[in-house]
C-alpha cells in the first residue's frame, strides 16, 4: 500500500472528514482493520489566513503549504492530497519542488463529471475557487465548460464557509439558499455542480441538491484510496 500525504489543517473541519472517510473507503475495500499508510502536514489555519486575507501576501501562504509537501516527501509519502480546494492554486508552484506528484481535486472532479456525460459544471467554493482558474483549465482540457455564480452568490457562499462551515456550523437557512443557489445556476444552463469546497459538501449532501452534485471531498478520498491501493 502507498503512503498517501495529506496536507490538513486548512480547516480541520475537512481535514477530519478527510481522514474518516479514506479510512472507511479502504476498509471497505479491503476488509477486516485494514486502515490507510497517512502522513499528515497540519498546517496552522491562523497563519495561512493571515497571509491569505490579512496580509494579501499569496507568496508567503504558498511558502507554507510548499514546506508542508516537502515535509511529506521526506516523511515517505507516495504522493499528496491537497484537504481543501482553493489551496490547488499553487500546485503549479509548488510541483517542481518536490519528486512526488500531487492528485489534483479538480482533475477527480473532471473525471466524474466526464463520467456522467456532462458538460457545464457550476463551481461553488471560497472566491479564491470561483474566480480562480485552476479548476477552469483543468476542465478546458477535458471538454467541461465552467459556470460561476453571480456577485450576489458568490459573496453569499464564501461568507457561510468562512463564517460558519469551517467553524463547524451548518444551518438549515443556509442550506436551503444553497439549494436556490444551485437551482438559479441550472436555469442559466449548468447541467450540474461541483461542491468546490471541502467542507460545502458537510451542509450539502449531494443527493439533495436540485442538480447532479458532486463532492469533490469524497471523489478526491475515493481517489486517493484507488491510488494507495495501485488501482488508479
Amino acid at each position: 500500500m502507498k503512503k498517501i500525504g495529506m496536507i490538513g489543517g486548512l480547516s480541520w473541519i475537512s481535514t477530519a472528514e478527510y481522514y474518516k472517510r479514506i479510512n472507511e473507503i479502504i476498509q471497505t475495500i479491503e476488509g477486516g482493520v485494514t486502515s490507510a499508510r497517512i502522513a499528515l502536514e497540519s498546517v496552522n489555519r491562523q497563519d495561512y489566513v493571515t497571509s491569505v486575507i490579512d496580509r494579501e501576501d499569496e507568496d508567503a501562504a504558498c511558502a507554507q503549504i510548499a514546506a508542508s509537501a516537502r515535509a511529506l516527501q521526506s516523511a515517505g509519502a507516495d504522493f499528496i492530497v491537497i484537504a481543501c480546494n482553493d489551496v490547488h492554486r499553487f500546485v503549479p508552484r509548488i510541483e517542481p519542488m518536490v519528486n512526488i506528484p500531487f492528485l489534483h481535486i479538480a482533475q477527480v472532479t473532471a473525471d466524474a463529471a466526464k463520467a456522467q456525460g456532462l458538460k457545464r459544471v457550476a463551481i461553488l467554493g471560497v472566491r479564491k475557487t470561483m474566480e480562480g482558474d485552476f479548476y477552469p483549465s483543468v476542465f478546458a482540457r477535458n471538454g467541461l465548460e465552467t459556470i460561476v455564480p453571480n456577485e450576489t452568490e458568490k459573496s453569499f457562499i464564501h461568507d457561510s464557509v468562512f463564517r460558519e462551515l469551517v467553524h463547524n456550523r451548518f444551518l438549515d437557512g443556509t442550506r436551503e439558499t444553497y439549494k436556490a443557489i444551485i437551482a438559479d445556476l441550472g436555469a442559466r444552463g449548468a447541467d450540474c455542480v461541483a461542491l468546490a469546497c471541502t467542507e460545502i459538501p458537510l451542509l450539502l449532501k449531494p443527493e439533495d441538491s436540485p442538480l447532479p452534485a458532486f463532492s469533490t471531498t469524497e471523489l478526491h478520498c475515493q481517489a486517493a484510496v484507488a491510488h494507495a491501493l495501485g488501482r488508479a
